[in-house]
This record gives structure tokens, C-alpha cells and sequence, in this order.
């Protein structure tokens, strides 16, 4: 059985209603009428943090690292206005403004605010929680109800109160579950005995996460590792299923991240044309070598796997010990091959991990320290499309940062405990 080939409502018809449901689930308080402003603005091709004006800061008398040059300033100072950075560099050099708030930074390393390029944030709570752990920015690894939207425009009216966000949407995967209620037009899907399968389905669900406004699509090409009654090596989709999907989110100019662990599934995605690889942890060469050809992002949530390994279920508990050395030599391979890697948590279910555990466990795969800071900088925010304004302190970028006690350079898990979060100009 097909979908009927009936296209989804017009976005500025339903995306006011789907985000203040969302906003409800998320347990925020976006209001419709901003809601409906936000999709005139998004219409109109505005700024999208335009609701929000930032604050003004400046932090200094700490030691500053640009992440892209590796460049290290001591007694350096940033100067932040309305959000935005105005200026950095070393005291003396940087016109400072008489009346501006400061932030001493003594005795601390100053760095970018970090970038989760995968994590579920369902609800207020844990998108503040992802701010005050480091992450300033991410990108949703989807939500079973549009939260993740709702957390998004909660994110531009409010940035203090969660990470400037790239919303997945719904995921779309064979079994939607009580997913198929997040949207009326979803809920014909309910009937197909085959599931989410057939050309007509795939793309139905990518249309409606475009109507809804998603940035990206999430799919997969495996079972899940954290149910212990799945094997992550069994496949899910073809290779002929995924480029439907991936065409159907180029035709509404997004791409396509992928849940993958087996090889040969992986080698499908990529070669699909998503965007970025997900846990990937039986990645091979052959597929590490199409990735660094096509650009395709590798985002390995280290951090998840290594929290299977703790797991009080033997069958998870076996599965993380197993996959975590093998997926950190896949990591290591892909970036001695300039395969680019993102760093992400995968963070669901009411627990938010800090994203400096991630790139601790990027140094431990064998990175240079400099290198796997960038997973969670630069590197992510050229995946996330924000490399412009993410992942510096420099003129022109969001005024995000944090501040760590000790060089992270020296050792990377000072990123875990961040002494103080900077979210556009606004100490949290």
C-alpha cells in the first residue's frame, strides 16, 4: 500500500499551530504570534535571531585560543555588543568600551562556545542544560513531536535559555511509532503494513518535516545499538530507499544525516549522498575513502557508545565495550585520511552529557588535542552550515563562549567542566 501522492499544507499555513504544540511538549512558553512571525521572517529570507537582541560583554584578562589558527593570546580581551563579537585580541590592542559589563577572566583559558552536532532536546529543561555543559550550538538528532523546532525558536527569542539549534524534525525510519501522531499528515502512514518503506512514504515524511520547517533530515540505515532486542548490524533501508530520501530533502535544499553502524550500511549512506555518517562504528576504508572525496561529515558520538559499555543491561553493556575501541580506530583512520569529523553526544532522554566528554574521547582516539577541540568548533560548524558566525571569537561571530579553568591544549577534559558559559554576550 502507497500514501496517496497528496502534497503536505503550505509551511505558513501549519507551522504556527505544529510550534506552539511543540512549544507545549517542550515545555516552553513560544507564543503562537511569535511563532507566526518567526515563519515571515523565515519566509522573507530575514535574520532568524532577529527576535533576539543580544547582550553586551566584555571578558578579559584570560588566554585566548582561535581554534581555527591555533593561535593561543594571553591577556586578551573580547569585546562583545548585541551578541555579536566586536572585537579580540590582546589588552591594549582592543578599543574597550567605558561602560560595558565585564567578565574577569584570570587564570583562565577563554574558547568559543562548543557545537553538539547530535543531540535530542525534547524539552526546556534539557536545552538549558545543554547551554550550561558548553554546547551554545547543535543540531537536533530529531524529536518524536517537533520539540526540537520548538526548542529552536525558543533558542532565537531566548538565547540564554538553550543552544542555537538545527532542527531535525521527525525521524524518518521504518517504524514511526507514536511518532505518527506529531502531524495529521502523517497519521495515513499508520496503515501501511510494510511500513515506511515505499518511495511515496519516504518522501512523505521528508515533506512534512520541510512544511514544518526542519533545517536537515535524519534517517538510518541500521537497527539501534542502545535496544539490546535490535542488532545495530542488521540494515533498514537500501541503498535505493535512502537516495529517495536524500533526494527528496535536496529538493527542498537540505541534507541528510544517517544512524549507521555496519559497513556495508554505511557504505550505502554515503554513496546515497547524505551529509554526515552517524555513529558509524564498522565504518571500512573503502567508505572512509568515498567520505573524504564527497566531503561527508563523520559525527561518531563517541560518548554514546562509551555509555553503553556502563550499562546495567549485559547485552548493551557487552555491545559498548565491544564497538568503542573499534569505532575510536575508525576515527582515528578517518581523520589521518581528512575524513572532516564532527563531534556530537547524542544526548536524549532527560540526560545531557557534556559535549568536552566527546572531544576528550576524540583526544583519546588518538587526535591531536588542537584537532579534536575542532570537532566541536570549526569542524562542526561547517557541517551545521554556521562556519561564518560559530566556532571563534573573532569580529563579526556570535558572542558565545566559555571559560575553562586550566589549557586545553594540555588536556582536553577541562572542556567538561566549563567555569563559566557565555551564550550571545550573556554570562548563564
Amino acid at each position: 500500500m502507497c500514501v496517496a501522492a497528496i502534497p503536505p499544507p503550505p509551511a505558513r499555513l501549519t507551522r504556527r499551530g505544529i510550534l506552539a504544540g511543540a512549544a507545549a511538549l517542550a515545555g516552553t512558553v513560544a507564543a503562537a504570534g511569535t511563532a507566526g512571525a518567526t515563519a515571515h521572517e523565515a519566509a522573507a529570507g530575514g535574520d532568524r535571531t532577529a527576535g533576539a537582541r543580544g547582550g553586551h560583554l566584555v571578558i578579559r584578562n584570560g588566554t585566548l585560543l582561535d581554534p581555527a589558527t591555533g593561535e593561543v593570546t594571553e591577556d586578551a580581551v573580547v569585546v562583545i555588543r548585541d551578541g555579536t563579537v566586536r572585537a579580540a585580541g590582546r589588552q591594549g590592542s582592543v578599543a574597550v568600551p567605558r561602560d560595558a559589563e565585564v567578565l574577569d577572566a584570570h587564570g583562565r583559558w577563554i574558547l568559543p562556545g562548543l557545537v553538539d552536532a547530535h543531540i535530542h532536546l525534547s524539552t526546556a529543561a534539557e536545552a538549558r542544560d545543554a547551554v550550561r555543559k558548553g554546547a551554545t550550538s547543535a543540531r537536533s538528532g530529531s524529536t518524536s513531536f517537533y520539540q526540537d523546532i520548538a526548542v529552536r525558536e525558543l533558542a532565537r527569542h531566548s538565547p540564554g535559555l538553550a543552544p542555537r539549534l538545527t532542527a531535525a524534525g521527525v525521524f524518518v525510519t521504518p517504524d514511526l511509532g507514536e511518532t505518527v501522531l506529531a502531524d495529521p499528515d502523517l497519521t495515513p502512514l499508520a496503515r501501511l503494513r510494510e511500513g515506511v518503506r515505499s518511495a511515496e512514504a519516504l518522501r512523505r515524511v521528508v515533506e512534512v518535516n520541510l512544511a514544518r520547517g526542519a533545517d536537515v533530515i535524519k534517517t538510518r540505515v541500521n537497527e539501534r545499538a542502545g535496544l539490546p532486542e535490535q542488532d545495530p548490524l542488521t540494515q533498514v533501508y537500501s541503498h535505493e530507499q535512502l537516495a529517495e530520501i536524500v533526494a527528496a530533502a535536496r529538493r527542498g535544499g537540505k541534507g541528510v544525516l544517517c544512524h549507521s553502524y555496519s559497513e556495508q550500511g554505511c557504505h550505502d549512506a554515503v554513496t546515497a549522498g547524505i551529509r554526515s555518517l552517524e555513529h558509524g562504528a564498522f565504518v571500512g576504508e573503502r567508505t572512509l575513502h568515498v567520505m573524504r572525496r564527497r566531503g561527508t561529515y563523520f559525527t561518531p558520538t563517541l560518548t554514546a557508545i562509551a555509555g553503553l559499555a556502563e550499562s546495567a543491561n549485559p547485552v548493551l553493556a557487552e555491545r559498548g565495550r565491544s564497538y568503542l575501541p573499534v569505532l575510536k580506530r575508525a576515527v582515528l583512520a578517518a581523520h589521518e585520511l581528512g575524513v572532516p569529523l564532527a563531534a556530537g553526544t547524542d544526548s536524549s532522554g532527560g540526560t545531557v552529557r557534556p559535549i568536552g566528554r566527546e572531544v576528550e574521547l576524540m583526544r583519546a582516539a588518538g587526535l591531536p588535542a588542537l584537532d579534536a577541540i575542532r570537532t566541536a568548533t570549526t569542524g562542526a560548524a561547517r557541517l551545521l552550515g554556521v562556519e561564518r558566525t560559530v566556532g571563534r571569537l573573532a569580529r563579526g561571530f556570535a558572542g558565545d563562549a566559555i571559560l575553562v579553568d586550566g589549557d586545553p591544549l594540555a588536556d582536553v577534559s577541562v572542556l567538561q567542566r566549563p567555569v563559566t558559559v557565555v551564550r550571545a554576550g550573556t554570562a548563564v
